[in-house]
């Protein structure tokens, strides 16, 4: 049978210039901070992005700088397809209004799953760039995308990331945090993600697939910890919990 989908976020952004938005949402550099892997824009065309073996072209079909832009929406052989939509809007007294569609239509009888790992996925995406954009608007990312092990507990996992943290439980939006000595709060956190954010830094955790923790950080200081770095950090993670069962 499968499963059509549509969603919608709107945030209005005090102090936060439609430049300063459409520099996020269209350009590779502004994309490198809030979003996944790497990216490139030919302004007008398409949308390149680089994941790990996953490198989509996604043609863009609405590109009005400063208001609107569009891209995706190619459907596969199975029917499946998402495409995202970002309307932007200035405000009265420096604010603006950004509004960001995602639709789609996820193919067969086991969409469920996929649907509910997608949807707890957009909502992180769409957090991180409204944080992003309140807090670093105008400032380049360093991406880093760091794999980790394999998860079979997943709540004794969040729960053991939470004590990492300086918690007694898994982490909740709004927490107060130090991630590694840094100070920082959760900015968005549900069953299957976390982001925090520091003075130089989105921090985010994703469950993956198929169950693998996922590390996908954003920096924007000169803190020189690479990919191998933080997928040792996920397994020294991982070890802990282990040890908390025991």
């Amino acid at each position: 049978m499968g499963h059509a989908f549509t969603s919608a976020d709107e945030e209005e952004l005090p102090g936060v210039t439609p430049e300063q938005v459409w520099e996020a949402i269209a350009t590779g550099p502004g994309i490198d901070s809030w979003f996944m892997g790497v990216n490139e824009v030919e302004p007008g065309v398409a949308v390149e992005q680089a994941f790990g073996a996953y490198r989509p072209r996604h043609p863009i079909t609405a590109w009005e700088p400063g208001e609107r832009l569009a891209y995706g929406g190619e459907e596969e052989p199975d029917g499946r397809f998402v495409a995202y939509e970002f309307l932007v809007g200035a405000r009265e007294r420096g604010s603006t209004v950004l509004r960001v569609v995602t639709s789609g239509f996820l193919p067969g009888d086991d969409w469920a799953d996929e649907f509910e790992a997608m949807t707890a996925g957009g909502q992180m995406f769409r957090r991180t760039l409204v944080t992003y954009l309140r807090h670093f608007a105008g400032r380049t990312a360093r991406p880093l995308t760091a794999p980790g092990p394999r998860v079979t507990d997943w709540p004794a996992l969040w729960a053991a990331l939470g004590r990492r943290l300086g918690l007694d439980r898994a982490a909740r939006t709004g927490d107060e945090v130090v991630l590694d000595g840094m100070p920082g709060v959760v900015y968005f956190a549900n069953g299957q993600t976390l982001g925090i954010r520091t003075d130089g830094a989105l921090y985010r955790f994703f469950r993956g697939v198929p169950d693998t923790v996922t590390a996908m950080h954003h920096v924007f200081t000169d803190d020189h910890r690479d990919e191998r770095t933080w997928s040792t950090w996920l397994g020294d993670l991982l070890v802990a919990t282990t040890r908390s069962e025991n």
